[in-house]
């Protein structure tokens, strides 16, 4: 019995809800992400350049697979306006079944056992 692909969390940013929009679209199309959820509002701070900067962004919630997550990582950097996108994937341990299955279905990942 092999072992499950497993599903991710991967954290972005965007800049506006337009470009959130239209990144979590083509991942979506593409067959990336199986969802992505568009938070506006986020405020982040950090260090560019040697400057300290503050902006808005929209936080994107990706979910996806493991074995979906260098294409998908390809994909962001190729279409983001960032220099350095913001990209942090969390293997998620749980949750409900029938959705971490249709997770994978939905980004071709391997079925559950």
């Amino acid at each position: 019995m092999s072992l499950p692909d497993p599903p991710l969390l991967v954290f972005s940013t965007a800049p506006d809800e337009e470009v959130a929009r239209s990144l979590a679209q083509d991942l979506v199309e593409k067959g990336l992400a199986a969802c992505v959820t568009a938070l506006p509002g986020a405020s982040s701070t950090y260090s560019w350049q040697g400057r300290m900067e503050t902006s808005s962004e929209v936080q994107l919630l990706i979910k996806t697979c493991r074995s979906r997550l260098a294409e998908l990582e390809q994909r962001l950097c190729a279409l983001h306006p960032f220099e350095v996108p913001e990209l942090l994937a969390v293997e998620v341990v749980g949750g409900l079944p029938t959705y971490l299955d249709w997770v994978r279905a939905s980004v071709g990942g391997d079925p559950s056992p």
